[in-house]
């Protein structure tokens, strides 16, 4: 009888310690979302202009997209163009080191392009580009 109750203790008593192994799955899923790239986008559809040389940029923080109608959207959100030097500060001081990249559609009128480079120059971004197709 003794026997059997000792093993019967030993039994109660052998538990897994799964404290280290979610430890690790923890630090994993930390690092996963660090280092993911997300792809930003302007929230409309533009037909870019055709260009002959074309160069890709690395680090983009501030995508601004221009429809043919002349809207403006950033982030997906549709923005008034008295606002967009306040949006693009804001997401450019999320991102610094990245630049600004303006999808214009074709039709789209330059004065729109130009009240957006206005934009960005006073926010203190030098590092504007027109997106265009090959």
């Amino acid at each position: 009888m003794a026997k059997s109750a000792s093993r019967y203790t030993r039994d109660e008593n052998a538990d897994i310690n799964l404290t280290p192994m979610l430890d690790v799955v923890f630090i994993m899923l930390i690092f996963f979302i660090v280092t993911a790239t997300f792809i930003k986008q302007t929230g409309i559809q533009v037909s870019r202009p055709e260009a002959q040389t074309a160069i890709t940029k690395p680090t983009v923080s501030v995508l601004v997209g221009i429809s043919a109608k002349g809207d403006i959207w950033i982030d997906k959100k549709r923005v008034d163009p008295t606002a967009v030097r306040a949006y693009i500060e804001r997401i450019h001081a999320e991102n610094p080191k990245g630049g600004l990249v303006i999808e214009a559609d074709k039709e789209a009128k330059n004065e729109k392009l130009m009240a957006v480079l206005e934009a960005a120059k006073g926010a203190g971004i030098n590092d504007v580009a027109v997106s265009t197709r090959e």
